[in-house]
C-alpha cells in the first residue's frame, strides 16, 4: 500500500487495529469488487487528511477471511472505525468523502 495507506492482515489486526493507541479506519474490500475500487481514492485521499491523527487500512477479506467473519461483514466495501479496541462506526456501500468525515468527526477525529 502507498502512502500513509496501511495493509491490516488477520494476522496483524489485534496488534495494528485494536491495539491501536489511535483510532484506525479500516476498508474491507476485494480485487473483483466494482465498488470497492470506486472506493479506494477515497479511502487513500483520507490516509492523507488525516495522517498523524488516525490509522488508514485496507483488509482484502479473500486473503483475510477471518476478521470479516468475526465482525458480521457480509457486503464490501465496508469501512468500519476502531477505538480503544472497539468498532464504533460502520458504513457499508460506497459514500461521498463527508460522511466519512461526519463520522470522524463524531468521534472527535478532526
Amino acid at each position: 500500500m502507498a502512502g500513509n495507506l496501511l495493509e491490516f492482515t488477520d494476522a496483524t489486526w489485534k496488534s495494528d487495529v485494536l491495539g491501536s493507541s489511535e483510532p484506525v479506519l479500516v476498508d474491507f474490500w476485494a480485487p473483483w469488487c466494482g465498488p470497492c475500487r470506486m472506493l479506494a481514492p477515497t479511502v487513500e485521499k483520507l490516509a492523507a487528511t488525516y495522517a498523524g491523527k488516525l490509522k488508514v487500512g485496507k483488509m482484502n477479506i479473500d486473503e483475510n477471511p477471518a476478521t470479516p467473519s468475526e465482525l458480521g461483514i457480509t457486503g464490501i466495501p465496508t469501512v468500519v472505525i476502531v477505538k480503544d479496541g472497539q468498532v464504533v462506526a460502520r458504513l457499508v456501500g460506497v459514500s461521498p468523502e463527508s460522511k466519512y468525515k461526519n463520522a470522524l468527526s463524531e468521534l472527535g477525529v478532526s
